[in-house]
């Protein structure tokens, strides 16, 4: 795989302190990164998300899935999913992203935005489920969107954008120190779907 971004520094740590993320940018070219995203939009099994907070159920328009090496259980706003089998296409961007990275995954949550007004709120990958401290791998087809990390103490900020077949790695200690989210805006149109890989400890 070659890295279509040869300007980018893939070994920079885009935050100051208490983490590591590092932009790969775009990873795969334009032809592979159009083939992978019409291929995840029309054969994975998406649904809308569910949260139950303070005992209510709200369902998003965003619609999420996830695959995985075994049929994993994984919790996060007090909601379980069970794991399907991996498609053909996520093992080959799997195996892709594992390369590139040098860390190594079991299994994907990956999220379909409709358009640039759904987003997502402030939080942090730390559920139980999770290997504490792993690599999180997100990558990203079609539509560019703003991406924003925000310090759990100091309030400080940094944002970058992601592009249409990009890589972007979380690691060390930035889940307990950071928080992330997708911010809403009205000017995007397009569709965009995300994939986080992730390693979860049985």
């Amino acid at each position: 795989m070659d890295l279509f971004t040869p300007h980018l520094d893939k070994t920079k740590n885009w935050l100051p302190k208490d983490g590591i993320v590092n932009y790969y940018g775009k990873t795969f070219s334009q032809i592979e990164a159009d083939f992978y995203y019409e291929n995840l939009l029309n054969t994975i099994e998406w649904k809308n998300d569910e949260a139950y907070i303070f005992g209510k159920k709200y369902v998003t328009k965003r619609k999420v899935a996830w695959y995985g090496d075994q049929d994993f259980e994984y919790t996060y706003s007090n909601a379980t999913k069970r794991a399907l089998s991996w498609t053909k296409e996520l093992l080959e961007l799997k195996k892709a992203i594992e390369k590139e990275s040098g860390e190594t995954f079991n299994s994907c949550l990956l999220n379909l935005y409709h358009t640039g007004e759904e987003g997502m709120a402030w939080h942090s990958d730390g559920e139980k489920d999770l290997k504490k401290d792993g690599a999180i791998a997100s990558v990203s087809f079609g539509a560019e969107r703003k991406f924003s990390f925000k310090h759990k103490e100091s309030k400080e900020k940094v944002e970058l954008l992601l592009e249409h077949g990009s890589l972007l790695v979380m690691a060390g200690k930035t889940q307990t120190h950071w928080l992330h989210r997708l911010p809403p805006t009205k000017l995007v149109k397009r569709p965009r779907v995300n994939l986080t890989f992730r390693t979860i400890v049985t």
